[in-house]
């Protein structure tokens, strides 16, 4: 075994197990990496996309260029989008199939070539192999390419162009200081030659481009070389007309004939142009309404889960004076908003709508109550939205769009997004699952997971809390570090609360993947409500997490799921319930709180934060007034 002061690792030093030394453990300066894509995970997405796409990635660079990094953010971005991918990492390889070799010249050139030869039973299989090896010579580089070459597999060799200076600056290890201290002989970079690429397929300047950049570099050289199919790649489809054009299209929506449409209209007006229903183009037309009252998905560009309709309901008298144009303007309040192209008008079949998305046609359920209220008739078309979607009460700084909601959570320097969507004020119980959440993720070998803390905005039923009320809530909850305000974004979702349960639940998880989320956190009762004809709940309070994990169309989110919190009155704090000392926890319930905030009493301390709690009590005694 080579001494301390002759190693030279390829990745980072970790604390070797006692028994390493006796199980045939020659390198040292190893450790495992682990990935972000689970078992499960890699298993539900093979094979949802068909085609042969098996190939190596091979990423070559300096210890500390940023390797593995893009290759475990490109290897979730793969799996996430239905393409199975595997990352062969250094230090994952010498701890297992390559752990009796050293890093003495012929035992890393055998290490590269045993490495080789694993990614091509990889790529043979059907899997994108992404590895990541220091590889510092030429020949072994050009060694594992002629192993894919003789078998006709795709070998793509990626430079990781980081310069000396940035990956020293990197060093969380200490591996570079110990090199220049003499501690570490014959270190790459130092007093080991780096061969660069003589002529890579691709050039990543990790020193300068943060990690999507180099991961969306990625994703286009692997869709032009018909690696990733273009229904995979994770565009956001938004309807707005481009400003250059919106002259052009105000004038024309002028001289058109006009529809009339209702708020509620309007938010799903608003969803549509910020491309939260990607890749709808307008509101359905009968081919997607059909796929998603019966599939809940839409199937024409691969399978898209899309598990309510986004239906505009017109009268009678509209569609027989709409149904030969070729395009009409929506008004609301009496401005043009927008305006659809080719409509298409079919039958609204308002019992059977009610009766898959909600389970019930019963008119004692609000949206459902709407629904019957609304046109006989529904009519889809391509959409074009004059402008952006403003609602001037103080809060449209918090309506982020997909877009900008990507925008930001790169320039906080996102590796991992993780959404909590909501309707209610958040209590100490929310947080604990969310901090909680956090953590372990961090675990995972996340750096920097971000909350996407995602109250829904649209439409909701009259006894719930007003949106503005739980905006000003959520502040009192950051302001009071509850939840970390440096690494959380509150934005508002536009959508309109449907209380269609374990249908509607998709719904919500499906929009947040525009946004870049890939975990989802999902509440005891997502959408659900009581029955209205009884006090039981209309759904399963189960259904909705457990309809998650099995979802066609959600590959790109891992559903984080609900744990019960209930106050623990010896910790005199919210906390995971124990079935086993059930008798320390107190459940206070949506009604209970309710009543404390009505009467000005006090909820036990450590239930939710004081002044957001103050938010809350004033909100519920102004309307006893």
């Amino acid at each position: 075994m080579a001494s301390s002061s002759t190693r030279s690792p390829e990745h980072k030093r970790a604390k070797m197990d006692p028994q390493a030394k006796t199980s045939g453990q020659v390198a040292t300066n190893v450790q495992e990496q682990l990935h972000h894509v689970t078992r499960t995970k890699r298993g539900q997405v093979m094979g949802l996309r068909g085609g042969f796409r098996g190939c190596t990635i091979w990423f070559t660079g300096l210890s500390g260029a940023g390797k593995t990094t893009i290759s475990f953010a490109l290897e979730q971005y793969l799996c996430f989008n239905g393409i199975p991918s595997y990352s062969l990492d250094g230090d994952n390889m010498r701890t297992g199939l390559n752990k009796n070799l050293s890093f003495t010249p012929q035992d890393r050139e055998e290490n590269i070539r045993r490495v080789g030869e694993v990614a091509k039973l990889f790529a043979d299989g059907g899997v994108v192999c992404l590895s990541s090896f220091i590889s510092p010579f030429n020949k072994d580089r050009d060694t594992a390419r002629k192993l894919h070459k003789e078998v006709g597999l795709p070998f793509y060799e990626i430079f990781v162009d980081t310069p000396l200076e940035i990956c020293e600056q990197r060093d969380v290890k200490g591996l570079y200081k110990k090199a220049r201290a003499g501690l570490i002989k014959g270190f790459t970079g130092i007093d080991q030659n780096y061969e660069k690429p003589v002529d890579p397929e691709i050039t990543l300047y990790a020193g300068k481009d943060d990690i999507d950049t180099c991961v969306q570099k990625m994703v286009s050289f692997l869709q032009s070389k018909g690696i990733i199919p273009e229904s995979a790649v994770n565009n956001v489809k938004e309807l707005l007309v481009p400003a250059d054009h919106r002259e052009s299209a105000m004038a024309e929506a002028e001289k058109l004939d006009t529809l009339n449409i209702s708020k509620l209209d309007l938010q799903w007006v608003q969803v549509l142009s910020e491309g939260w229903a990607t890749p709808l183009t307008g509101f359905m037309r009968e081919r997607e309404y059909l796929q998603c009252q019966h599939f809940n998905c839409l199937l024409d560009t691969g399978t898209v889960n899309q598990s309510v309709p986004i239906v505009l309901p017109v009268q009678t008298e509209d569609k027989e004076r709409l149904e030969n144009s070729s395009g009409f303007a929506l008004t609301y309040e009496g401005k043009r908003v927008a305006i659809i192209r080719t409509p298409e008008f079919y039958p609204h079949r308002k019992e059977e709508r009610c009766c898959r998305q909600w389970g019930t046609s019963n008119e004692g359920h609000p949206y459902i109550k709407m629904v019957m209220d609304s046109g006989d008739w529904l009519v889809g078309g391509d959409l074009e939205v004059l402008d952006r979607i403003q609602w001037n009460d103080g809060l449209d700084e918090y309506r982020l769009t997909p877009n900008e909601l990507r925008a930001k959570f790169r320039k906080l320097g996102a590796d991992a997004v993780f959404a909590f969507q909501l309707r209610n004020p958040v209590h100490n119980g929310h947080a604990l699952l969310m901090n909680d959440t956090k953590r372990r993720l961090k675990e995972r070998g996340f750096k920097k997971p971000v909350l996407l803390l995602h109250p829904l905005g649209g439409w909701t039923k009259a006894d719930d809390v007003p949106l503005a009320t739980r905006m000003k809530q959520h502040a009192a909850i950051l302001e009071e570090g509850v939840l970390d305000p440096a690494s959380t974004v509150v934005a508002i979702f536009p959508s309109p609360m449907m209380y269609a349960g374990p249908t509607e639940v998709q719904w919500h998880a499906k929009a947040r993947m525009s946004t870049g989320a890939n975990f989802y956190i999902v509440g005891r009762d997502p959408a659900g409500m009581p029955h209205p004809e009884g006090s039981k709940d209309l759904y399963d309070h189960s259904h909705g997490r457990r309809v998650l994990t099995m979802a066609p169309g959600l590959t790109q989110l891992e559903i984080i799921p609900f744990r019960v919190a209930a106050y623990n009155t010896k910790k005199k704090a919210m906390d995971f319930f124990d079935p086993e000392n059930k008798e320390d926890f107190l459940f206070i319930s949506g009604t209970k709180m309710r009543s404390l905030a009505r009467s000005g009493d006090h909820p036990p301390d450590g239930f939710m934060a004081p002044k957001a709690w103050k938010v809350l009590s004033t909100y519920y005694q102004s309307i006893n007034q």
